[in-house]
């Protein structure tokens, strides 16, 4: 499976950002397909993550800012960013997992400055 991760760039403190991931290759039956992030100096840390069947999952903050979906016959993942905060800035990954292995993308780097 490959992971092509899109949509990263440069927003002033309570502005938006989609991020967008669109899976390739073997792609069959149950699966979960995330973005999780890491900051300078510190760990990766789940974002949100969504499963085939549509059951979310958000870190407690980013709940109410960030909205995750996906299109399951573009085999796409999408982050929805709203009301970014300086906090939010961190190189965000793509992930997608299925019963088998767990894939990674090249995450996009999102900035949140003024």
């Amino acid at each position: 499976v490959q992971l092509q991760a899109s949509g990263g760039g440069l927003v002033q403190p309570g502005g938006s950002l989609r991020l967008s991931c669109a899976a390739s290759g073997s792609i069959s039956g149950f699966n979960v397909m995330g973005w999780h992030r890491q900051a300078p100096g510190k760990q990766r840390e789940l974002v949100a993550s969504m499963t085939s069947v549509g059951n979310t999952n958000y870190a407690d903050s980013v709940k109410g800012r960030f909205a995750i979906s996906r299109d399951n016959v573009k085999n796409t993942v999408y982050l929805q960013m709203n009301s970014l905060k300086f906090e939010d800035t961190a190189v965000y990954y793509c992930k997608f997992t299925s019963v088998r292995a767990a894939y990674w993308g090249q995450g996009p780097l999102v900035t949140v400055s003024s």
